[in-house]
């Protein structure tokens, strides 16, 4: 047992170590690796989902036979709402976040790789908020269509 508890500790030990290691050996590249990589999977989703969150709204105008003002004023809702409005601040405060981390990781002539992770985290958040969006507001659409 007491061997056991030893071995972890040691591992423990080891891997802790490791990662320091590792988070010591980042560059500026680093940071820009991971905006580049969230930037290209949020240009990724908004060219999937874009035309066919569009055609979805064209349906919608069809099926009510709606002039293009009427549309204008009606479609606002699946574009617009609180919900949306919580999403896109979500999104605006990880930018934020992003910027600040991305600028205090990177600007110093040794790099604190320590906030790499946290970039990381926060790219990863914005892809998850923008996703949420996207789908939050394809279901809204789907339901009015549906009806």
């Amino acid at each position: 047992m007491f061997r056991a508890i030893a071995m972890i500790v040691t591992l423990l030990v080891m891997c802790q170590s490791t990662g320091t290691a590792l988070a010591q050996s980042c560059a500026r590249s680093d940071f820009e690796a991971v905006v580049d990589e969230a930037a290209s999977s949020l240009r990724k989703l908004n060219a999937e989902n874009k035309p066919v969150f569009q055609e979805m709204l064209r349906k919608l105008k069809d099926k009510h036979a709606w002039s293009h003002d009427v549309f204008m004023k009606n479609a606002e809702p699946f574009v617009q709402d609180e919900t949306i409005d919580a999403y896109d601040q979500k999104s605006q405060d990880l930018l934020i976040d992003i910027a600040t981390l991305g600028e205090e990781g990177s600007a110093a002539a040794t790099p604190d790789c320590t906030l790499l992770d946290e970039l990381r985290a926060r790219m990863t958040d914005l892809v998850k908020a923008q996703t949420a969006k996207w789908s939050y507001m394809f279901a809204k659409l789907e339901k009015e269509i549906a009806q």
